[in-house]
């Protein structure tokens, strides 16, 4: 192959490849992934704080990120211990809410094992449920979980039979886990209702819909970075 005839297909190749560089300061995703045109923000009739691990907050496959981009009242809060954390502190100390911690462990509350009239008995009715929730890898998030403050809150749970959605993505250590985005729609799923949300109008799905979207990007990002593989093209990651 010439040079001119070299040249001519490089700038064809560039020219129809996805631009990798260039982020929405939003999703923080590149163009030809970026998801904010499917995020409808709802309020699901709770409050969700999702506490983001340091490592996590870069990651574009963060669906802490997603999550709180959908849910109307969230906060994502970056950190390792919150143990002393004001903006943590203070959520903990408003009477007017009843704080949670969505975590697996021998002392958390199965929802997916409660008759639904008996969830709409566990959270004070006169209070906002406030669900803290962690993003980060299952490694990363359990320094989180034992923050002074943190490890006294009351614990839910869910148990769910399918498989997470991630794929190949990111890959969980076990069945029984889930992305955060995946966790908190579940927790919506069997919460809502009893909290005043209208689960069956299957808003809450949209968390679905943005995570899904997400996912198959990636997967497409990697199939078209290994076919590219020997032109040491740029990476999706």
């Amino acid at each position: 192959m010439n040079l001119p005839t070299y040249l001519q297909q490089r700038l064809l190749r560039q020219a129809t490849e996805p631009c990798y560089r260039q982020l929405c300061v939003t999703c923080l995703q590149p163009p030809f992934g970026c998801y904010c045109g499917e995020v409808v923000p709802f309020d699901p009739g709770m409050d969700f704080v999702i506490l983001i691990h340091p490592l996590e907050v870069k990651r574009r496959i963060a669906t802490g990120r997603m999550s709180h981009l959908c849910l109307e009242g969230s906060r994502l809060l970056a950190g390792r211990d919150f143990s002393n954390d004001v903006r943590v502190e203070r959520i903990l100390a408003d009477p007017g809410r009843y704080s949670v911690m969505l975590y697996p462990g021998p002392t958390a509350i199965d929802l997916s094992k409660v008759a639904a009239y008996e969830r709409a008995l566990i959270f004070p009715r006169e209070r906002r449920l406030t669900v803290f929730v962690m993003d980060g890898t299952w490694r990363t998030v359990r320094p989180m979980v034992r923050s002074a403050n943190l490890a006294k809150l009351p614990r839910i749970s869910f148990s769910l039979e399918r498989t997470s959605g991630f794929r190949t993505v990111r890959k969980q250590p076990a069945p029984g886990c889930f992305s955060t985005i995946e966790a908190i729609h579940q927790t919506i799923e069997l919460v809502g209702a009893s909290r005043g949300f209208a689960v069956e109008s299957r808003r809450h799905d949209v968390l679905l819909k943005v995570f899904e979207r997400m996912v198959t990007k990636q997967m497409e990002c990697v199939k078209t970075n290994q076919s590219r593989a020997r032109d040491r093209g740029p990476s999706c990651q």
